[in-house]
Protein backbone atom coordinates (compact mmCIF):
# COMPACT_ATOMS: atom_id res chain seq x y z
CA UNK A 1 0.00 0.00 0.00
CA UNK A 2 2.69 2.22 0.83
CA UNK A 3 4.79 1.55 -2.49
CA UNK A 4 1.06 2.31 -4.05
CA UNK A 5 1.31 5.95 -2.17
CA UNK A 6 4.85 6.60 -3.11
CA UNK A 7 4.39 5.77 -6.85
CA UNK A 8 1.30 7.85 -7.01
CA UNK A 9 2.61 10.52 -5.65
CA UNK A 10 5.88 10.59 -7.21
CA UNK A 11 3.72 10.27 -10.80
CA UNK A 12 1.49 13.43 -9.86
CA UNK A 13 4.38 15.38 -8.97
CA UNK A 14 6.38 14.20 -12.38
CA UNK A 15 3.28 15.34 -14.17
CA UNK A 16 2.78 18.46 -12.19
CA UNK A 17 5.98 19.61 -13.42
CA UNK A 18 5.93 18.54 -16.78
CA UNK A 19 2.51 20.58 -17.57
CA UNK A 20 4.68 23.75 -15.65
CA UNK A 21 7.70 23.24 -18.21
CA UNK A 22 5.08 22.83 -21.26
CA UNK A 23 3.37 25.91 -19.98
CA UNK A 24 6.48 28.16 -19.71
CA UNK A 25 7.61 26.99 -23.22
CA UNK A 26 4.55 27.77 -25.08
CA UNK A 27 4.80 31.38 -27.04
CA UNK A 28 2.81 33.63 -25.41
CA UNK A 29 0.69 35.93 -27.75
CA UNK A 30 -0.66 39.42 -27.10
CA UNK A 31 -3.53 39.53 -25.58
CA UNK A 32 -6.41 41.02 -27.67
CA UNK A 33 -4.69 41.37 -31.00
CA UNK A 34 -4.99 40.85 -34.63
CA UNK A 35 -8.02 38.75 -35.49
CA UNK A 36 -9.06 38.10 -31.85
CA UNK A 37 -9.43 42.13 -31.76
CA UNK A 38 -11.22 42.39 -35.08
CA UNK A 39 -13.61 39.99 -33.84
CA UNK A 40 -14.10 40.94 -30.46
CA UNK A 41 -15.01 44.51 -32.07
CA UNK A 42 -17.31 42.74 -34.58
CA UNK A 43 -18.90 41.03 -31.60
CA UNK A 44 -19.28 44.08 -29.68
CA UNK A 45 -20.49 45.98 -32.61
CA UNK A 46 -23.73 42.84 -33.11
CA UNK A 47 -24.55 43.28 -29.40
CA UNK A 48 -24.54 47.15 -29.71
CA UNK A 49 -26.70 46.96 -32.74
CA UNK A 50 -28.89 44.31 -31.05
CA UNK A 51 -29.32 46.16 -27.77
CA UNK A 52 -30.29 49.65 -29.93
CA UNK A 53 -32.87 47.15 -31.65
CA UNK A 54 -34.83 46.25 -28.61
CA UNK A 55 -34.28 49.70 -27.22
CA UNK A 56 -35.86 50.64 -30.41
CA UNK A 57 -39.06 48.47 -29.96
CA UNK A 58 -39.02 49.39 -25.70
CA UNK A 59 -39.54 53.02 -26.64
CA UNK A 60 -42.37 52.45 -29.44
CA UNK A 61 -41.63 55.57 -31.22
CA UNK A 62 -43.81 57.58 -32.63
CA UNK A 63 -43.45 58.48 -36.37
CA UNK A 64 -42.45 62.00 -35.47
CA UNK A 65 -39.76 60.69 -33.31
CA UNK A 66 -37.85 58.60 -35.68
CA UNK A 67 -36.02 61.41 -37.17
CA UNK A 68 -34.72 62.14 -33.86
CA UNK A 69 -34.03 58.59 -33.05
CA UNK A 70 -32.08 58.09 -36.31
CA UNK A 71 -30.32 61.32 -35.75
CA UNK A 72 -29.22 60.28 -32.37
CA UNK A 73 -28.28 56.71 -33.64
CA UNK A 74 -25.83 58.35 -36.12
CA UNK A 75 -24.06 60.74 -33.27
CA UNK A 76 -23.48 57.88 -30.82
CA UNK A 77 -22.08 55.45 -33.78
CA UNK A 78 -18.27 54.96 -33.19
CA UNK A 79 -16.20 56.19 -36.20
CA UNK A 80 -15.02 52.71 -37.44
CA UNK A 81 -11.51 52.67 -37.73
CA UNK A 82 -10.62 54.76 -35.23
CA UNK A 83 -7.82 53.33 -32.95
CA UNK A 84 -9.37 53.48 -29.25
CA UNK A 85 -5.44 52.60 -27.84
CA UNK A 86 -2.12 53.76 -29.12
CA UNK A 87 0.53 51.83 -30.46
CA UNK A 88 2.80 50.19 -27.74
CA UNK A 89 5.62 50.50 -29.74
CA UNK A 90 5.28 53.99 -30.79
CA UNK A 91 4.36 55.24 -26.98
CA UNK A 92 7.31 53.23 -25.89
CA UNK A 93 9.71 55.40 -27.80
CA UNK A 94 8.40 58.74 -26.62
CA UNK A 95 9.59 60.91 -24.05
CA UNK A 96 7.85 61.08 -20.61
CA UNK A 97 6.20 64.57 -21.45
CA UNK A 98 5.01 63.25 -25.13
CA UNK A 99 3.07 60.36 -23.75
CA UNK A 100 1.60 62.74 -21.15
CA UNK A 101 1.07 65.63 -23.80
CA UNK A 102 -0.72 62.40 -26.16
CA UNK A 103 -2.63 61.40 -23.37
CA UNK A 104 -3.96 65.10 -22.95
CA UNK A 105 -5.48 64.66 -26.52
CA UNK A 106 -6.63 61.78 -26.49
CA UNK A 107 -8.33 62.83 -23.22
CA UNK A 108 -9.71 66.10 -25.19
CA UNK A 109 -10.56 64.02 -27.87
CA UNK A 110 -12.68 61.76 -25.76
CA UNK A 111 -14.08 64.90 -23.99
CA UNK A 112 -15.43 66.43 -27.73
CA UNK A 113 -17.00 63.06 -28.10
CA UNK A 114 -18.62 62.59 -25.29
CA UNK A 115 -20.05 66.57 -25.87
CA UNK A 116 -21.48 65.72 -29.26
CA UNK A 117 -22.92 62.34 -27.84
CA UNK A 118 -24.81 64.71 -24.93
CA UNK A 119 -25.96 67.07 -27.49
CA UNK A 120 -27.34 64.23 -29.65
CA UNK A 121 -28.58 62.35 -26.41
CA UNK A 122 -30.34 65.74 -24.72
CA UNK A 123 -32.08 66.41 -28.57
CA UNK A 124 -33.73 62.71 -28.45
CA UNK A 125 -34.42 62.26 -25.06
CA UNK A 126 -36.37 65.76 -25.63
CA UNK A 127 -39.02 64.30 -27.59
CA UNK A 128 -39.86 61.45 -25.57
CA UNK A 129 -42.44 61.17 -23.07
CA UNK A 130 -42.80 60.76 -19.58
CA UNK A 131 -43.09 57.19 -19.91
CA UNK A 132 -40.77 56.48 -22.23
CA UNK A 133 -37.81 58.61 -20.94
CA UNK A 134 -38.12 56.13 -17.57
CA UNK A 135 -37.60 52.51 -20.43
CA UNK A 136 -35.03 54.86 -22.00
CA UNK A 137 -33.65 55.39 -18.46
CA UNK A 138 -33.83 51.77 -17.24
CA UNK A 139 -32.17 50.27 -20.41
CA UNK A 140 -29.21 52.72 -21.17
CA UNK A 141 -26.12 52.83 -19.57
CA UNK A 142 -25.81 53.86 -16.10
CA UNK A 143 -29.73 53.15 -15.49
CA UNK A 144 -31.00 50.29 -13.63
CA UNK A 145 -29.64 46.90 -14.30
CA UNK A 146 -29.69 46.81 -17.81
CA UNK A 147 -26.43 49.13 -18.05
CA UNK A 148 -24.40 48.53 -15.18
CA UNK A 149 -22.40 45.68 -17.12
CA UNK A 150 -21.56 48.94 -19.19
CA UNK A 151 -20.19 50.54 -16.62
CA UNK A 152 -17.79 47.29 -15.45
CA UNK A 153 -16.64 46.56 -18.90
CA UNK A 154 -15.06 49.55 -19.11
CA UNK A 155 -12.48 48.44 -15.81
CA UNK A 156 -12.46 44.96 -17.90
CA UNK A 157 -15.07 43.24 -15.88
CA UNK A 158 -17.13 40.44 -17.77
CA UNK A 159 -20.55 40.91 -19.06
CA UNK A 160 -22.91 39.25 -16.27
CA UNK A 161 -25.03 37.78 -19.07
CA UNK A 162 -22.21 36.06 -21.02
Amino acid sequence: MKTLRTSLLIALTVLGMSAARAQESAPAAAPHSGPERAQMRAKMGEMHAKHQARLHDLLKLTAQQEAAWSTYQTAIKPVAGEPRRPDRAAIAKMTAPERLSQMLEQSKQRQAHLEAHLAALTSFYGQLSAEQKTVFDTHTLGGGHAGQHQWRGARGAQHPHG
